[in-house]
C-alpha cells in the first residue's frame, strides 16, 4: 500500500505528469512553456483572541454552602444597590470583590453596573469603586465584557464616570470582536453614554481602534439616531468616508428614517408672521432649521459625489445577494428611500446626480414606480419637476411588462390607510391615485396590456373588489346608526314645536311669553334642528339606497355622507340651544343659576359628538375637497 505520509488531503501537481510517448512528452513541454499554473494558497485562519482577563472562580469552585453564604447575598445586594447589606461582607472578606459571583464570570462590579440605573446603585458603585485596584476594573467576563461595557450597554452615565475616574483605561479595553464600550453604548443606542464614552476617547485613537470598529460605531450611531455624535466622528475621521461598504450601511440606515429629516420648525409666532408676510411674497424671520440627520447625509454624499461612477453604483446598489445562479442586490440605497418615503433623502442625492431618476432596481422599477406601488405621494410629485423627462419615465414598464397604470391598479398595502377612517374613504383614496397616475401617463400607454395579458382598468377593478364590498358595508353601517339618531332628533323637536314652554292662552291660542327672547331663540332653534335632521336623514337615505358603483366612491357617497353629518351635527347643536332656551322661559330672573347650569350641562353632549366625531368629519371633509391637493404641489423642493 502506498504511504503519503503526512499530506492531509489530496496532493495538487503543479505540473502535468510526464509521458514515455515522446511526441506526447514534446505537446507537454510546449504547454508547460505558455502556461501558468496557479499555486494555490491556503487561506490563513485569523489568530486566536486571547483568553478574557477573568476575576477567581473561588466562590464558584468551592462549596457551594460557601457561594450561597456570600455569593448571592452580594449579588442581590448589587443588584438592587443595597450597599449596607454588601458592607459586612466586604469588611470580613475584601478579596471577594475580585471573585466571580457568576457562571458567566461577573464580579460585583459586573452586576452592579449592569443594574438598572437607580441612585441607590450609583451609590453603591461609589463605595465600591475605591475599595478596589486599577486592575481589578480591567477584569472581564466570558464575554470579554468588562463592567465599563455593561454600564455602557445599560446607559448607567454616572457609573461609568465613576470607573473611568478611578482607572481611564478601561475605556480602551476592547470586548468580544474588538468591540469598544463606545460600540456597546451605540448598539443599545444610550445617547447619553455615547456622547460621554465618545469625548473622552479622543476622537476614537488607542492602540485596539481600528478603522473597522470606528465604522462600526459610526454606523450604530446612525441606527440610533445619535446624529450629532456621528457628524463629529465623520469630522474627526474623514478616512472612514472612503470605505465603500461603510458608506453603503450608512446610506441605508438614513434612508429608512424618514422623519430624521423634518427640520426644526421656529416659533409658532416667527410661523404667524411669516405666514403674514407671506401672502405679500415677502421672507422674514428664520427658515426651518436642517435636521442632524440632513447635514450628515450632506456631508457622506458630497464626498461620494466626487467618486468615479461605478463607485457611485457600486455604493448606492449595495452587495449582491446570490440565490442559486440568480443574483440581486436588496439594498439598494435609492429604492429602499422611496419605499420609505424618505423625499428629503431621494431629493438631496438627485441634486448632485440627478440620473438617478433613470436607475431601475432588480424588477426594472424606477423610484416613481415605486412610489406610486407604495402610495408615496410626495416622491411621485418629483415627476412634476423634471419637466418633459417624465414623459419618457412614465412608459418604462418591469420586467413583468407593467407601466405606472398598472402599479396603481394593484391594492396598497394597509399600512398606508392607517390615517384614513373608514373604509369607503380607502378606496376613494385609491381611485384618486388611479385617476391621477392615469392622466399623467400618455394616452397610448392607458389601456396597453401588461405580461398577463390584463389592462390597468381590469386589473384595478379585481384587485379592488374586496375594498369595494367592504367600503359599501362600512358606509351602510354608518349612514344606519345616523340615521337612527336623526330620526330621534326629528321625533322630540317635531313634539316640542308644538308644546312651546309656559303654555298658550286658551282663548287666543298665542303663546303667554311671545315677547320674551328666550322664547324666540327656543323656536328659531327647534325649527333649525327639525329641518337639519329631516335633511340628515335624507342623505343617510340617500346612501342607503346608492348603487355603490367603483366611480361611486370617488365624490358622490363622499359628499353624502359629509352633509349627512354635518347636518346631524347642527341639529344636535339646534336641539341642546333649545332645550337650554326653555329653561330661561321657564324660571324667574332670581334663579337665573338654574338655567345657566342647565345650559353648561347641555353642551357637553355636544363636545361630545364632536370629539368623537371630528375625526371622521374631518377626514371626509379633507378626503372630498382637499384631496385635489394631494398631487401637483406648489411649493417645488427638487430645484427651486
Amino acid at each position: 500500500m502506498n504511504n503519503t505520509g503526512a499530506a492531509s488531503g489530496p496532493a495538487i501537481p503543479l505540473v502535468p505528469p510526464i509521458n514515455h510517448n515522446h511526441h506526447q512528452q514534446q505537446q507537454q513541454q510546449q504547454q508547460l512553456n505558455h502556461t501558468i499554473v496557479p499555486i494555490v494558497t491556503p487561506p490563513v485562519p485569523p489568530p486566536a483572541p486571547p483568553p478574557p482577563n477573568l476575576p477567581r472562580s473561588d466562590l464558584l469552585d468551592g462549596p457551594r454552602a460557601d457561594y450561597v453564604k456570600f455569593g448571592v447575598p452580594l449579588y442581590e445586594a448589587a443588584i438592587k444597590g443595597d450597599w449596607k447589606a454588601a458592607k459586612p461582607i466586604l469588611d470580613k472578606r475584601p478579596y471577594v470583590i475580585r471573585f466571580a459571583i457568576t457562571e458567566n464570570y461577573e464580579t460585583l462590579l459586573h452586576v452592579a453596573a449592569s443594574a438598572e440605573s437607580t441612585k441607590a446603585v450609583e451609590e453603591f458603585v461609589a463605595n465600591l469603586v475605591p475599595l478596589m485596584d486599577k486592575i481589578d476594573l480591567e477584569l472581564q467576563n466570558k464575554n470579554y465584557n468588562t463592567a465599563l461595557s455593561l454600564a455602557a450597554a445599560a446607559g448607567n452615565v454616572k457609573t461609568a464616570k465613576i470607573m473611568v475616574d478611578k482607572n481611564p483605561a478601561v475605556a480602551e479595553i476592547p470586548g468580544n470582536n474588538r468591540t469598544m464600550p463606545l460600540y456597546m453604548a451605540t448598539l443599545f443606542a444610550k445617547p447619553e453614554m455615547v456622547r460621554y464614552l465618545y469625548d473622552i476617547s479622543k476622537k476614537m485613537e488607542g492602540d485596539y481602534w481600528s478603522h473597522e470598529n470606528r465604522g462600526w460605531v459610526l454606523q450604530k450611531c446612525v441606527e440610533s439616531d445619535i446624529f450629532d455624535v456621528a457628524l463629529k466622528i465623520v469630522a474627526d475621521r474623514p478616512e472612514l468616508l472612503v470605505k465603500k461598504g461603510l458608506l453603503t450601511d450608512v446610506l441605508l440606515a438614513l434612508a429608512q428614517k424618514p422623519k430624521a429629516f423634518k427640520g426644526k420648525k421656529p416659533h409658532v409666532v416667527f410661523r404667524i408672521i411669516k405666514s403674514i408676510f407671506g401672502v405679500f411674497h415677502v421672507k422674514v424671520g428664520p427658515g426651518e432649521k436642517e435636521s442632524e440627520a440632513l447635514q450628515l447625509l450632506k456631508i457622506i454624499w458630497e464626498n461620494i459625489a466626487t467618486m468615479a461612477k461605478t463607485e457611485i453604483d457600486d455604493i448606492i446598489r449595495g452587495p449582491p445577494l446570490r440565490v442559486g445562479t440568480t443574483k440581486s442586490y436588496p439594498s439598494r440605497v435609492l429604492f429602499v428611500a422611496a419605499k420609505m418615503g424618505n423625499t428629503r433623502f431621494i431629493v438631496e442625492l438627485i441634486r448632485s446626480y440627478p440620473d438617478l431618476i433613470w436607475k431601475q432596481d432588480d424588477k426594472g422599477k424606477t423610484i416613481f414606480h415605486l412610489a406610486i406601488k407604495r402610495r408615496q405621494e410626495k416622491i411621485y410629485n418629483l415627476l412634476y419637476e423634471i419637466g418633459a423627462m417624465k414623459d419618457l419615465i412614465t412608459p418604462i414598464k418591469d420586467k413583468n411588462g407593467n407601466n405606472m397604470l398598472h402599479m396603481v391598479s394593484k391594492s396598497a398595502k394597509p399600512s398606508r390607510f392607517q390615517n384614513v377612517s373608514g373604509v369607503a374613504l380607502q378606496m376613494q383614496r385609491e381611485l384618486l391615485w388611479f385617476k391621477e397616475v392615469e392622466q399623467m401617463i400618455p394616452p397610448q400607454y392607458r389601456q396597453r396590456k401588461n405580461g398577463k395579458k390584463v389592462t390597468p382598468q381590469d386589473l384595478f377593478t379585481k384587485k379592488h373588489a374586496e375594498l369595494v364590498t367592504k367600503g359599501e358595508d362600512w358606509m351602510k353601517h354608518t349612514a344606519s346608526q345616523c340615521m337612527v339618531v336623526a330620526t330621534l332628533i326629528t321625533t322630540i323637536v317635531f313634539a316640542a314645536a308644538f308644546t312651546l314652554p309656559g303654555g298658550y292662552n286658551q282663548n287666543t291660542g298665542i303663546p303667554f311669553f311671545r315677547k320674551e327672547p328666550a322664547l324666540i331663540i327656543f323656536v328659531i332653534a327647534d325649527a333649525v334642528s327639525l329641518i337639519s335632521s329631516s335633511t340628515s336623514i335624507l342623505m343617510f337615505l340617500a346612501i342607503l339606497t346608492s348603487r355603490y358603483a367603483e366611480r361611486d366612491f370617488l365624490e358622490s357617497l363622499p359628499r353624502k355622507l359629509l352633509f349627512g353629518l354635518a347636518t346631524l351635527f347642527l341639529s344636535i347643536v339646534t336641539m341642546m340651544i333649545a332645550f337650554s332656551a326653555s329653561f330661561f322661559v321657564l324660571y324667574d330672573k332670581k334663579v337665573k343659576w338654574v338655567p345657566i347650569t342647565i345650559t353648561g350641562l347641555a353642551g357637553m353632549p355636544v363636545i361630545l359628538f364632536a370629539i368623537l366625531q371630528f375625526r371622521l368629519l374631518g377626514d371626509v371633509f379633507y378626503s372630498t375637497y382637499r384631496s385635489r391637493y394631494l398631487f401637483k404641489p406648489k411649493k417645488r423642493i427638487l430645484y427651486f
